[in-house]
């Protein structure tokens, strides 16, 4: 049995997907070689381009799938395969190869965004586990990086913890920071990948005191004048007042939770600098999204905390990708149904520029015939494991950060807006 760097991810997968696998491996045609490709036949509705997130999550969950005691045991009782089919599994190792768009990088519908090299039956059990982390993450990093957009700059804290599922909410973080965000509520996604965490208090520390000025104080006590005080669980203007008084001019920040925040803080900001405070910032939340963050730009806001809609897409919890079989022992195989057709073979991509730096379109091409590369040609795909292991020097969580500002920048300015409309960029196939 092969040995075991992680927790085992080899049952985050659907019951067909092994039944597949018995049946091929019966007839001898789980050996032949295939490709497969990961990609998004479109966009959701109203957007105008998509963000990867979450290939760094895939590597490492590709390396832990692995069929432990465990996992043997567990489809024996259940009698999911046959003893044959769990033989096979108790020695799975993935000893192919896998391409792909880096992480931040943009993508726009029918670009191969992961490519998977190896035997049909070591790559078809990793389909639902490529797109349920593909589509989620990705998903996330999208509506992320329309809200880090729409803030024009000022920071955004994820807060969505609590309303998702709680490793989902994890990775939702990770997604997030990817996408521009500036800190997280998570203290696990904190450890696992390193993000900034901030946090004070909620209204139940508010209520616990017997007057709102008494809870300032212990705050304040506790975390310092540059904390920021929760100023809506009575009297806004009040609670200003209490909050200046209570830590000084020299207070870090107010948080407004409610209400028409736009109006609250317009008159919050009015109220602090009368009272010396001109230096406090203010921070909002309370169901923001990208729309409302956008509306927000003329307040005088200078933070913001997002939770439900971006833990859940914005409306768009999936990004839509499908894990399709593409090549069969170097011959193209495609799908042929009326709506959901697919384009046979492996394929590469690449992205045109104008001289000014300005993105023309996506180029998707056959991985055996490049086209003549332009000046301003960028490649897109790039190198993720080979023969089962994740290559030296993978790009990291920063990289994916810094690559995603580069990309946001090269759109189209149409390309940026918040309404519908069509794709910033055609793909086009060669």
């Amino acid at each position: 049995m092969a040995e075991q760097t992680g927790t085992s991810t080899a049952l985050l997968t659907d019951h067909y997907e092994l039944t597949m696998l018995g049946s091929a491996l019966a007839d001898g045609t789980g050996k032949r070689d295939c490709v497969f490709e990961v990609f998004a036949r479109r966009l959701p509705s109203g957007r105008r381009y998509g963000v990867i997130a979450g290939t760094a999550r895939v590597i490492d969950a590709i390396a832990d799938f692995r069929f432990t005691d465990a996992e043997i045991a567990q489809l024996e009782a259940t009698a999911v395969v046959d003893d044959d089919t769990l033989a096979w599994l108790a020695d799975y190792e993935f000893s192919g190869e896998v391409d792909g768009y880096p992480e931040g990088e943009l993508y726009f519908p029918g670009s191969p965004i992961l490519t998977v090299r190896g035997s049909f039956a070591e790559c078809v059990v990793l389909e639902t586990l490529a797109l349920s982390i593909l589509n989620h993450d990705s998903a996330v990093a999208s509506a992320a990086a329309r809200m880090s957009g729409a803030a024009h700059g000022r920071p955004i804290i994820e807060m969505g913890g609590r309303r998702t599922h709680e490793l989902a909410a994890v990775a939702a973080a990770r997604a997030a920071y990817l996408a521009g965000f500036a800190t997280t509520s998570n203290l696990e996604a904190g450890r696992r990948y390193g993000i900034p965490t901030r946090g004070t208090v909620a209204h139940a520390f508010m209520l616990l005191h017997d007057t709102e000025e008494a809870a300032f104080r212990a705050q304040i006590e506790k975390m310092g004048v540059d904390t920021t005080l929760l100023v809506d669980t009575y009297d806004i203007t009040a609670g200003i007042e209490t909050a200046v008084r209570v830590a000084g001019s020299e207070l870090g920040a107010i948080r407004i939770d409610s209400g028409d925040v736009g109006v609250l803080a317009r008159k919050a900001r009015e109220q602090l600098d009368s009272l010396g405070a001109k230096d406090t910032r203010i921070v909002v939340s309370g169901d923001l999204d990208e729309h409302a963050i956008a509306a927000l730009r003329a307040e005088p806001v200078d933070a913001y905390g997002v939770g439900t809609s971006v833990v859940t897409g914005s409306g768009a919890p999936t990004a839509g990708m499908v894990y399709k079989l593409v090549e069969v022992d170097g011959k193209p195989v495609a799908k042929r149904s009326e709506h959901k057709a697919s384009r046979g073979g492996r394929k590469s991509a690449l992205r045109r520029y104008k001289p000014t730096g300005t993105a023309l379109e996506e180029v998707v091409y056959p991985a055996t015939r490049a086209p003549e590369p332009g000046q301003y040609d960028r490649e897109l795909i790039v190198p993720l494991m080979r023969a089962g292991q994740p290559v030296d020097d993978l790009p990291t969580l920063e990289d994916g950060r810094q690559r995603l500002r580069r990309a946001l920048v090269s759109l189209p300015w149409e390309g940026l807006k918040l309404s519908g409309g069509d794709p910033a960029i055609p793909t086009t196939f060669t």
